[in-house]
């Protein structure tokens, strides 16, 4: 995994600028990613806890805080800037269904889709490597970290026909698509007590420009139905040709 920025950034102050918000900046200056403050971990004399204040939150520290979120998020620097100086903890979110969608898949099978796509050259976009708080599995019960892979939005609209033409009926990988409504939570945010979201493979320069769906479903579903739990998945009837 690429390691998130490490030392912060200095004000005209000479103080520590806090890492939250010079990346939120970066996001919305640099690539127009518009996004939205969420909650954060208070760290106090009494146990970790989410801003939220319900003591079983399944996303503590990492989801919005308003009901209208959608409407708020923004790509303006000095609107984003404004947020973050005003709660340097909260988290980073960014929409989905704007500028990217998701594929969203767990770390194992994306890691090793993720090896197969740079070995045959595929054009990819950034990828984070998001954790899984405690008690909250996936689809087909896994837990730990999953592998966020960032192109072009319609994948809700695309994916159910894309995996059907592969052979995969419904619900049979564990390889899922987050478009409008939803969101990400981008690094160097904390999500739970234990863990950050970080990249994968960092925004830069080369990866400005975004995939479609098409182009990493056959190696992603093949890493899926590869590391999938044979007694939950059935194997698809006639295999994908993967090149």
């Amino acid at each position: 995994m690429e390691e998130t920025p490490g030392a912060p950034a200095q004000g005209s102050d000479g103080k520590p600028i806090p890492q939250l918000l010079t990346e939120a900046v970066r996001y919305a200056e640099e690539r127009h990613w518009e996004v939205v403050p969420g909650s954060w971990l208070i760290d106090d004399d009494g146990p970790l806890r989410c801003s939220c204040g319900d003591p079983s939150c399944p996303l503590p520290g990492a989801h919005p805080t308003t009901e209208d979120w959608r409407r708020r998020a923004s790509a303006g620097p000095g609107v984003v800037r404004r947020w973050w100086t005003e709660n340097p903890q909260a988290s980073i979110l960014l929409p989905t269904g704007r500028s990217f969608d998701v594929l969203d898949v767990p770390e194992v099978a994306g890691c090793l889709a993720l090896a197969r796509m740079e070995r045959m050259g595929l054009q990819l976009g950034p990828v984070v490597a998001a954790p899984t708080p405690p008690g909250q599995a996936g689809p087909h019960g896994q837990t730990g970290r999953r592998l966020l892979f960032l192109v072009l939005p319609g994948v809700l609209a695309k994916l159910p026909d894309m995996l059907r033409g592969l052979g995969w009926g419904p619900g049979r990988l564990d390889l899922v698509a987050r478009g409008e409504g939803d969101w990400i939570v981008a690094p160097p945010s904390r999500v739970g007590p234990y863990s950050f979201a970080q990249w994968a493979l960092a925004p830069s320069e080369l990866n400005r420009w975004l995939p479609d769906t098409a182009e990493l479903i056959h190696p992603l579903a093949y890493a899926c139905g590869r590391e999938a739990p044979a007694s939950r998945v059935a194997r698809p009837s006639q295999p994908a040709v993967v090149r």
